[in-house]
Protein backbone atom coordinates (compact mmCIF):
# COMPACT_ATOMS: atom_id res chain seq x y z
CA UNK A 1 0.00 0.00 0.00
CA UNK A 2 0.87 3.66 -0.93
CA UNK A 3 1.80 5.94 2.53
CA UNK A 4 0.65 8.99 2.54
CA UNK A 5 1.35 11.61 5.22
CA UNK A 6 -1.66 14.07 4.94
CA UNK A 7 -1.27 17.28 6.40
CA UNK A 8 -4.55 18.44 8.59
CA UNK A 9 -6.32 21.29 6.98
CA UNK A 10 -5.88 20.42 3.05
CA UNK A 11 -8.35 22.56 0.88
CA UNK A 12 -8.25 22.97 -2.71
CA UNK A 13 -5.21 24.84 -4.27
CA UNK A 14 -5.21 27.11 -7.62
CA UNK A 15 -2.70 26.17 -9.85
CA UNK A 16 0.13 28.38 -10.84
CA UNK A 17 -0.04 31.08 -11.32
CA UNK A 18 -0.79 32.14 -7.65
CA UNK A 19 -3.03 35.57 -7.88
CA UNK A 20 -6.68 35.41 -6.12
CA UNK A 21 -5.59 33.24 -3.57
CA UNK A 22 -5.65 36.04 -0.66
CA UNK A 23 -9.26 36.79 -1.95
CA UNK A 24 -10.22 33.07 -1.82
CA UNK A 25 -9.28 32.82 1.59
CA UNK A 26 -7.20 29.56 1.40
CA UNK A 27 -3.73 28.67 1.04
CA UNK A 28 -1.57 27.15 -1.91
CA UNK A 29 -0.86 23.20 -1.43
CA UNK A 30 2.24 22.23 -2.50
CA UNK A 31 2.54 18.48 -3.17
CA UNK A 32 5.59 16.70 -2.28
CA UNK A 33 6.11 13.40 -3.53
CA UNK A 34 9.42 10.94 -2.90
CA UNK A 35 9.79 7.18 -3.12
CA UNK A 36 11.08 7.01 0.16
CA UNK A 37 9.71 6.14 3.50
CA UNK A 38 8.34 9.37 6.16
CA UNK A 39 10.59 8.28 8.94
CA UNK A 40 14.05 8.50 7.32
CA UNK A 41 13.82 11.67 5.80
CA UNK A 42 13.08 14.06 9.03
CA UNK A 43 16.58 16.02 8.97
CA UNK A 44 16.10 16.54 5.37
CA UNK A 45 12.78 17.96 5.26
CA UNK A 46 13.44 20.24 7.73
CA UNK A 47 16.05 21.83 4.80
CA UNK A 48 13.26 21.58 2.31
CA UNK A 49 11.25 23.97 5.35
CA UNK A 50 14.28 26.49 6.04
CA UNK A 51 14.65 26.38 1.74
CA UNK A 52 10.67 27.50 1.93
CA UNK A 53 11.49 29.75 5.24
CA UNK A 54 14.02 31.59 3.24
CA UNK A 55 11.31 32.09 0.47
CA UNK A 56 8.92 33.90 3.03
CA UNK A 57 7.23 30.38 3.75
CA UNK A 58 6.09 28.68 6.80
CA UNK A 59 3.43 25.42 6.73
CA UNK A 60 0.27 26.03 7.99
CA UNK A 61 0.66 29.56 7.64
CA UNK A 62 1.01 30.86 4.43
CA UNK A 63 1.30 27.39 2.67
CA UNK A 64 0.48 23.88 2.92
CA UNK A 65 2.15 20.73 2.32
CA UNK A 66 0.98 17.74 1.32
CA UNK A 67 3.66 14.93 1.40
CA UNK A 68 3.21 11.87 -0.40
CA UNK A 69 5.65 9.03 0.56
CA UNK A 70 5.58 6.28 -1.48
CA UNK A 71 7.81 3.60 0.39
CA UNK A 72 9.37 2.24 -3.03
CA UNK A 73 5.72 1.73 -4.28
CA UNK A 74 5.69 3.04 -7.65
CA UNK A 75 3.02 1.78 -9.68
CA UNK A 76 0.68 4.22 -8.15
CA UNK A 77 2.54 7.23 -9.20
CA UNK A 78 0.60 8.16 -12.55
CA UNK A 79 -2.63 8.05 -10.57
CA UNK A 80 -1.07 9.51 -7.87
CA UNK A 81 -0.30 12.88 -10.17
CA UNK A 82 -3.74 12.60 -12.02
CA UNK A 83 -4.82 13.50 -8.71
CA UNK A 84 -2.66 16.43 -8.05
CA UNK A 85 -3.22 17.65 -10.95
CA UNK A 86 -6.92 17.56 -11.19
CA UNK A 87 -7.20 19.21 -7.60
CA UNK A 88 -4.77 21.99 -9.02
CA UNK A 89 -2.03 22.22 -5.95
CA UNK A 90 0.20 25.12 -6.34
CA UNK A 91 3.09 23.10 -7.05
CA UNK A 92 5.00 19.36 -7.14
CA UNK A 93 8.13 18.74 -5.33
CA UNK A 94 10.01 15.51 -6.49
CA UNK A 95 13.25 15.51 -4.27
CA UNK A 96 14.47 12.43 -6.03
CA UNK A 97 13.92 9.63 -8.33
CA UNK A 98 13.57 10.75 -12.19
CA UNK A 99 10.86 8.10 -12.87
CA UNK A 100 8.58 10.32 -10.48
CA UNK A 101 9.68 13.43 -12.28
CA UNK A 102 9.33 11.92 -15.88
CA UNK A 103 5.41 11.08 -14.65
CA UNK A 104 5.04 14.40 -12.97
CA UNK A 105 5.99 15.95 -16.33
CA UNK A 106 3.57 13.59 -18.33
CA UNK A 107 0.67 14.56 -16.40
CA UNK A 108 1.13 18.40 -16.79
CA UNK A 109 2.39 21.37 -18.32
CA UNK A 110 1.06 23.79 -16.39
CA UNK A 111 1.51 22.90 -12.45
CA UNK A 112 5.67 24.24 -11.28
CA UNK A 113 7.72 21.36 -10.49
CA UNK A 114 10.84 21.23 -8.72
CA UNK A 115 12.88 18.15 -9.38
CA UNK A 116 16.26 16.60 -7.77
CA UNK A 117 17.58 14.18 -10.44
CA UNK A 118 20.80 12.86 -11.12
CA UNK A 119 19.97 12.69 -14.92
CA UNK A 120 20.23 15.42 -17.79
CA UNK A 121 16.78 16.80 -17.85
CA UNK A 122 17.29 18.57 -21.09
CA UNK A 123 17.63 15.03 -22.53
CA UNK A 124 14.90 13.65 -20.70
CA UNK A 125 12.60 16.23 -22.19
CA UNK A 126 11.97 18.32 -19.22
CA UNK A 127 13.67 21.52 -20.07
CA UNK A 128 14.97 23.33 -22.93
CA UNK A 129 17.98 24.39 -21.44
CA UNK A 130 19.64 24.14 -17.80
CA UNK A 131 19.73 27.96 -17.83
CA UNK A 132 16.87 28.76 -19.15
CA UNK A 133 14.46 25.95 -18.55
CA UNK A 134 11.45 27.03 -20.82
CA UNK A 135 8.77 25.06 -19.13
CA UNK A 136 6.53 24.42 -15.86
CA UNK A 137 9.73 21.91 -14.59
CA UNK A 138 13.08 23.38 -12.63
CA UNK A 139 15.21 22.21 -9.44
CA UNK A 140 18.68 20.14 -9.25
CA UNK A 141 20.98 18.14 -11.45
CA UNK A 142 23.30 16.38 -10.26
CA UNK A 143 26.57 14.43 -12.38
CA UNK A 144 25.44 10.97 -11.48
CA UNK A 145 27.97 9.54 -13.93
CA UNK A 146 30.78 11.56 -12.17
CA UNK A 147 29.67 10.44 -8.66
CA UNK A 148 29.66 6.47 -9.40
CA UNK A 149 32.49 7.04 -11.43
CA UNK A 150 34.13 8.57 -8.34
CA UNK A 151 32.95 6.37 -6.05
CA UNK A 152 33.62 3.16 -8.19
CA UNK A 153 37.69 4.49 -7.88
CA UNK A 154 37.64 4.78 -4.01
CA UNK A 155 36.06 1.46 -3.40
CA UNK A 156 38.87 -0.12 -5.95
CA UNK A 157 41.18 1.94 -3.92
CA UNK A 158 39.88 0.03 -0.89
CA UNK A 159 39.90 -3.16 -2.69
CA UNK A 160 42.86 -3.30 -5.06
CA UNK A 161 42.42 -6.97 -5.48
CA UNK A 162 38.70 -7.26 -5.96
CA UNK A 163 37.62 -8.75 -9.38
CA UNK A 164 33.69 -8.69 -9.44
CA UNK A 165 31.54 -6.17 -7.98
CA UNK A 166 27.71 -6.67 -8.20
CA UNK A 167 25.71 -3.47 -8.70
CA UNK A 168 22.39 -3.23 -6.96
CA UNK A 169 19.76 -1.23 -8.95
CA UNK A 170 16.14 -0.38 -8.64
CA UNK A 171 14.11 -1.46 -11.73
CA UNK A 172 11.33 1.19 -10.80
CA UNK A 173 13.91 3.43 -11.27
CA UNK A 174 14.97 2.38 -15.02
CA UNK A 175 15.69 5.36 -16.72
CA UNK A 176 18.44 6.54 -13.88
CA UNK A 177 19.80 3.28 -14.06
CA UNK A 178 20.22 3.13 -17.64
CA UNK A 179 22.72 6.15 -17.35
CA UNK A 180 24.21 5.11 -14.08
CA UNK A 181 25.65 1.58 -16.04
CA UNK A 182 26.58 2.95 -18.90
CA UNK A 183 29.21 4.91 -16.85
CA UNK A 184 29.96 1.94 -14.23
CA UNK A 185 30.31 -0.51 -17.33
CA UNK A 186 33.01 2.26 -18.77
CA UNK A 187 34.72 2.46 -15.63
CA UNK A 188 34.49 -1.06 -14.58
CA UNK A 189 36.94 -1.31 -17.54
CA UNK A 190 39.30 1.12 -17.01
CA UNK A 191 39.66 -0.65 -13.00
CA UNK A 192 39.71 -3.72 -14.57
CA UNK A 193 36.78 -5.15 -12.90
CA UNK A 194 33.81 -6.75 -13.62
CA UNK A 195 30.12 -6.14 -12.77
CA UNK A 196 27.38 -8.48 -11.90
CA UNK A 197 23.69 -6.18 -12.58
CA UNK A 198 21.42 -7.13 -9.45
CA UNK A 199 18.06 -5.78 -8.67
CA UNK A 200 15.70 -5.22 -6.12
CA UNK A 201 12.39 -2.95 -5.44
CA UNK A 202 11.22 -4.21 -2.56
CA UNK A 203 12.87 -5.11 0.93
CA UNK A 204 12.83 -8.42 0.95
CA UNK A 205 14.59 -8.45 -2.68
CA UNK A 206 17.62 -6.47 -0.94
CA UNK A 207 18.21 -8.85 1.49
CA UNK A 208 18.07 -11.72 -1.56
CA UNK A 209 20.24 -9.08 -3.54
CA UNK A 210 22.98 -9.94 -0.68
CA UNK A 211 22.16 -13.57 -0.52
CA UNK A 212 23.39 -13.77 -4.32
CA UNK A 213 26.52 -11.77 -3.34
CA UNK A 214 27.40 -14.07 -0.93
CA UNK A 215 26.60 -17.19 -3.27
CA UNK A 216 28.12 -16.41 -5.81
CA UNK A 217 31.55 -14.84 -4.54
CA UNK A 218 31.45 -11.13 -5.42
CA UNK A 219 33.96 -9.22 -4.34
CA UNK A 220 31.83 -5.82 -3.10
CA UNK A 221 28.62 -4.70 -3.91
CA UNK A 222 27.82 -1.25 -4.97
CA UNK A 223 24.83 0.38 -4.06
CA UNK A 224 23.16 2.67 -6.90
CA UNK A 225 21.71 6.00 -5.29
CA UNK A 226 18.71 5.66 -4.82
CA UNK A 227 15.77 7.54 -2.91
CA UNK A 228 14.19 4.02 -2.16
CA UNK A 229 17.73 2.45 -1.30
CA UNK A 230 18.85 5.76 0.97
CA UNK A 231 15.63 5.03 3.04
CA UNK A 232 16.91 1.29 3.68
CA UNK A 233 19.92 2.46 5.44
CA UNK A 234 19.17 0.55 8.70
CA UNK A 235 18.45 -2.75 6.57
CA UNK A 236 21.71 -1.72 4.53
CA UNK A 237 23.84 -1.65 7.24
CA UNK A 238 22.28 -4.71 8.86
CA UNK A 239 22.85 -7.27 6.16
CA UNK A 240 25.75 -6.33 5.02
CA UNK A 241 27.53 -6.42 8.28
CA UNK A 242 25.27 -10.03 9.15
CA UNK A 243 26.45 -11.32 5.80
CA UNK A 244 30.02 -10.24 5.90
CA UNK A 245 29.74 -7.88 2.61
CA UNK A 246 31.65 -4.65 2.01
CA UNK A 247 28.97 -2.38 0.66
CA UNK A 248 29.46 1.17 -1.01
CA UNK A 249 26.44 3.72 -1.20
CA UNK A 250 25.32 7.01 -2.29
CA UNK A 251 24.53 8.82 0.85
CA UNK A 252 25.97 9.49 3.84
CA UNK A 253 23.83 8.75 6.31
CA UNK A 254 23.46 5.15 5.33
CA UNK A 255 27.31 4.93 6.72
CA UNK A 256 26.19 6.45 9.75
CA UNK A 257 23.51 3.46 10.60
CA UNK A 258 27.22 1.46 10.07
CA UNK A 259 27.44 0.80 6.67
CA UNK A 260 31.18 0.89 4.92
CA UNK A 261 31.60 3.62 2.84
CA UNK A 262 29.35 6.17 0.53
CA UNK A 263 30.52 8.76 -1.70
CA UNK A 264 27.05 11.36 -2.86
CA UNK A 265 25.48 14.51 -2.63
CA UNK A 266 24.33 15.71 0.71
CA UNK A 267 21.10 15.42 0.57
CA UNK A 268 20.13 18.08 2.99
CA UNK A 269 21.72 20.17 0.70
CA UNK A 270 19.36 19.23 -2.20
CA UNK A 271 16.38 19.41 -0.15
CA UNK A 272 16.71 23.17 0.74
CA UNK A 273 17.09 24.19 -2.50
CA UNK A 274 14.23 22.23 -3.88
CA UNK A 275 12.23 24.32 -0.62
CA UNK A 276 13.79 27.43 -2.05
CA UNK A 277 12.54 26.92 -5.64
CA UNK A 278 9.47 26.21 -4.43
CA UNK A 279 8.87 29.16 -2.06
CA UNK A 280 10.26 31.83 -5.23
CA UNK A 281 7.54 29.70 -7.39
CA UNK A 282 5.06 30.20 -4.94
CA UNK A 283 6.17 33.78 -5.10
CA UNK A 284 5.04 34.46 -8.40
CA UNK A 285 8.86 33.28 -10.15
CA UNK A 286 8.39 31.57 -13.20
CA UNK A 287 10.06 27.83 -13.43
CA UNK A 288 10.75 28.32 -16.90
CA UNK A 289 13.09 31.41 -15.78
CA UNK A 290 14.90 29.67 -12.67
CA UNK A 291 17.95 28.51 -13.68
CA UNK A 292 18.87 24.67 -13.53
CA UNK A 293 20.84 24.67 -10.48
CA UNK A 294 23.87 21.69 -10.87
CA UNK A 295 26.21 20.72 -7.88
CA UNK A 296 29.10 18.74 -8.69
CA UNK A 297 29.79 18.34 -4.68
CA UNK A 298 30.17 14.98 -3.56
CA UNK A 299 31.36 13.77 0.24
CA UNK A 300 33.23 10.60 0.66
CA UNK A 301 32.55 9.50 3.92
CA UNK A 302 33.90 5.96 5.67
CA UNK A 303 33.38 3.94 8.79
CA UNK A 304 36.15 2.58 10.41
CA UNK A 305 34.26 0.40 13.15
CA UNK A 306 32.49 -1.64 10.09
CA UNK A 307 35.95 -1.73 7.92
CA UNK A 308 37.55 -3.33 10.64
CA UNK A 309 34.45 -5.58 11.11
CA UNK A 310 34.64 -6.81 7.40
CA UNK A 311 38.76 -7.33 7.99
CA UNK A 312 39.63 -4.18 5.81
CA UNK A 313 42.49 -2.23 6.35
CA UNK A 314 41.90 1.56 5.39
CA UNK A 315 44.76 3.07 3.46
CA UNK A 316 46.24 5.90 4.97
CA UNK A 317 45.84 7.71 1.70
CA UNK A 318 42.17 6.86 1.36
CA UNK A 319 41.22 8.14 4.46
CA UNK A 320 42.96 11.37 3.78
CA UNK A 321 40.83 12.41 1.03
CA UNK A 322 37.64 11.00 3.11
CA UNK A 323 34.99 14.23 4.36
CA UNK A 324 34.45 12.45 7.28
CA UNK A 325 35.85 9.51 9.22
CA UNK A 326 32.80 7.73 11.42
CA UNK A 327 34.88 6.01 14.03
Amino acid sequence: MRRRDFITGLGSAAAWPLSGQAQQGTLPVVGLVSLAAADVFADDMRAFHNGLGAAGYVEGQNVLIECHWLDGQSSGVPALMADLVRRRVAAIAIPGTTAVTIAAKAATSTIPIVFFIGDDPVKLGLVQSHTRPGGNATGVNYLVADAVAKRLGLLHELMPKAVRVGVLTNPANAVATDVLLARLQEGARNLGLQIRVLRASTTAEIDIAFDTVRSERDDALFVAPDTFFSSRRAQFAAVAARKGVPACYGDRETVAAGGLMSCGVKYSDIFRQVGLYTGKILNGASPADLPVVETTKFEFVINLKSAKALGLTIPETLLATADEVIQ
